[in-house]
C-alpha cells in the first residue's frame, strides 16, 4: 500500500482530472451531472493519496515530462500546499453535490463544465513551483471564475460580472508585469531558485511591488475591495460559495509563498502596512456587513472582513503565526462556504435574502438555521471552532510580539461578527402574524451546509493533528519570517 501511495503521481491528477471532467462535461453537457460528481469524487481520492504521501516521505516535487527547473515545469506540494488542496477538495466537494440539485438541467450543462476548469486552474495554482505558471492560472481561474458570476443573468450580474473581469485582468497584468522585470533581473521563474539568486536591488522591489500590488488587488483586501460585495452576493449561492471560500484564497496563497520565499529581508515596514489594510478590512468590513439588509451582502462583506485577519499575520510573523493563518483561511473556507449555502437555502424557502423577512426560518430549515450559527461560531473565533484555534494564535503572537494593537483589532472583528450573525439568528427565530408561503428545499441541500460548518468547528479539536503538517517541508522558514 505505501508503495502505491508513494508511486503514484497524485498531484498530476488533482490538475488533470477536473481538467479532462471539464472538457467531457463540455462536449457532452447531458452527462455533465454525472460526470462531474464523478470527477469530484476521484479529485477527492487523489487529495487523500497526496496527503497520505506527504505525511510519509514529506515535500514532494514532480517534474513534468522529466525536464524540471530551470527548463522545464515543476509540481511541488508540502505542508502549505496540502492544506490549501485540503481547503478545495473539501468544498470542491460540498459544492458539487449542493450544485447538482440546486441548478436545473440548462444551467447544469454550463455551470459544470467551468467549476471543473476552476478548480483544475486552483488545484494548479496551488502545485505551482515557478511564479509564471500561477500566473497562468490566476488567468484562467479568473475567467472561470467571472464566467461563473454571469451563470446568474440579470443586469446585476452581469455589470458585477464586468467589473470582476476587469479587476482581474489588470491585476494579472500586473503580476505578469511583476514577472518580466524578476525574470530580466534574476534569470529564472522558478521559485527555488529566485530565493536564492534574489537580491534587493531596485528592479527585484519594483517587480515584487507589482506582482503583490496585482494580488492585493484580486484578493480584494480593504480599500481595493470595490468589486468582490457585488460579484459574491450576485452570483448563484453555489458561485459565491466558491468565490469567497476558495478563489480569493488561491491570491492570498500566492502572495503569501512569495512572501516567505522570494521577498528580500528585513520587510517590517511592507508587514506593518499589510497588517493595516488588514485590520481596516476587519473593521471596515463588520461594520458595512452590520449595515445590509441582504443577507448574501451581509456574508459577502464578512468575507471582506475574513480576509483581513489573514493579512494580520505579515504584520506579526513567525513560523507560528503563519500556521495559525493558514489554519484560518481552511476554518474560514468551510465556514463561509456553509454560510452561503445556507443563505442560498433560505433564498429558495422564502423568495428572497432580506434579513428581516427571514421570519420562520427556525421552523422550517432547522438544519440550515444550525449550519448558519456553527459557521458563525467559527467566523467569531469562538471556542472550540477551528476559528478560536486559529484567532488565539494571533493573539497570543501580537502580545508576545508587544504588538498589542493587532490584539484589539480581533477582538474587535469577534465582536462585530458576533452582531451580524445573531442579527440574522434573531430574525430567524421571529414568527410574523401571518407566515408566508414557503417552498420546499431538499435535504440534501440542508445537510452540505451543516457538514461544512461541522468540520469548521471540528476543525478547533483537530489542531493538535492537522498544525504539524503544515510545517512539512519547512514553508514557513523562508525569508518572510
Amino acid at each position: 500500500m505505501a508503495q502505491i501511495i508513494q508511486a503514484v503521481a497524485w498531484e498530476v491528477w488533482l490538475i488533470l482530472l477536473p481538467l479532462i471532467g471539464a472538457l467531457v462535461c463540455f462536449v457532452l453537457p447531458r452527462l455533465a451531472v454525472v460526470f462531474g460528481l464523478l470527477v469530484a469524487a476521484a479529485i477527492t481520492v487523489c487529495a487523500v493519496g497526496a496527503g497520505l504521501r506527504l505525511t510519509l516521505h514529506g515535500a514532494y516535487r514532480y517534474k513534468i515530462g522529466g525536464w524540471g527547473a530551470p527548463l522545464g515545469i515543476d509540481l511541488y506540494s508540502d505542508g502549505l500546499s496540502m492544506l490549501m488542496l485540503t481547503a478545495s477538495t473539501l468544498v470542491g466537494l460540498g459544492v458539487s453535490v449542493y450544485a447538482n440539485i440546486y441548478f436545473a438541467a440548462p444551467r447544469a450543462r454550463v455551470f459544470w463544465p467551468l467549476w471543473l476548469f476552476l478548480w483544475a486552474a486552483l488545484n494548479a495554482l496551488f502545485l505551482s513551483a515557478d511564479v509564471f505558471n500561477i500566473y497562468v492560472t490566476l488567468e484562467l481561474l479568473g475567467l472561470a471564475a467571472v464566467s461563473l458570476v454571469a451563470l446568474a443573468g440579470g443586469l446585476d450580474a452581469l455589470r458585477a460580472a464586468m467589473r470582476y473581469l476587469l479587476v482581474s485582468l489588470v491585476g494579472s497584468l500586473a503580476y505578469l508585469l511583476g514577472v518580466a522585470l524578476l525574470y530580466h533581473s534574476l534569470g529564472s521563474v522558478d521559485i527555488a531558485i529566485l530565493a536564492i539568486r534574489v537580491v534587493p536591488n531596485p528592479a527585484v522591489w519594483t517587480g515584487l511591488g507589482l506582482m503583490a500590488a496585482g494580488l492585493l488587488l484580486k484578493t480584494a483586501i480593504f480599500p481595493l475591495h470595490f468589486w468582490l460585495p457585488a460579484a459574491h452576493a450576485n452570483a448563484p449561492a453555489p458561485v459565491s460559495a466558491l468565490l469567497s471560500a476558495l478563489v480569493v484564497k488561491g491570491c492570498f496563497y500566492i502572495l503569501l509563498r512569495l512572501w516567505l520565499e522570494i521577498f528580500p529581508q528585513p520587510v517590517p515596514l511592507s508587514g506593518q502596512l499589510l497588517g493595516i489594510l488588514g485590520a481596516s478590512a476587519v473593521v471596515w468590513g463588520g461594520i458595512q456587513a452590520l449595515r445590509q439588509q441582504r443577507l448574501k451582502l451581509m456574508i459577502a462583506y464578512s468575507t471582506l472582513a475574513q480576509l483581513g485577519y489573514l493579512f494580520l499575520g505579515f504584520a506579526i510573523a513567525g513560523p507560528l503565526v503563519w500556521a495559525g493563518i493558514v489554519y484560518l483561511a481552511l476554518s474560514h473556507a468551510l465556514a463561509k462556504a456553509a454560510m452561503f449555502m445556507a443563505a442560498g437555502n433560505m433564498m429558495i424557502c422564502g423568495g428572497n435574502d432580506a434579513v428581516d423577512k427571514l421570519d420562520h426560518v427556525a421552523q422550517r430549515l432547522p438544519l440550515t438555521l444550525t449550519a448558519f450559527g456553527l459557521a458563525g461560531v467559527s467566523s467569531m473565533g469562538l471556542p472550540p471552532s477551528g476559528g478560536f484555534v486559529a484567532k488565539w494564535i494571533l493573539l497570543e503572537a501580537a502580545l508576545e510580539a508587544g504588538q498589542w494593537w493587532w490584539a484589539v483589532v480581533v477582538i474587535l472583528g469577534g465582536l462585530l461578527t458576533g452582531g451580524y450573525v445573531f442579527r440574522v439568528i434573531g430574525h430567524a427565530f421571529k414568527q410574523s402574524a401571518a407566515a408566508p408561503q414557503a417552498r420546499p428545499v431538499p435535504v440534501a441541500m440542508e445537510w452540505v451546509p451543516l457538514l461544512l460548518a461541522v468540520g469548521a468547528i471540528l476543525l478547533g479539536f483537530l489542531a493538535p493533528g492537522v498544525m504539524p503538517i503544515m510545517h512539512v517541508g519547512d514553508p514557513f522558514a523562508g525569508p518572510g519570517n
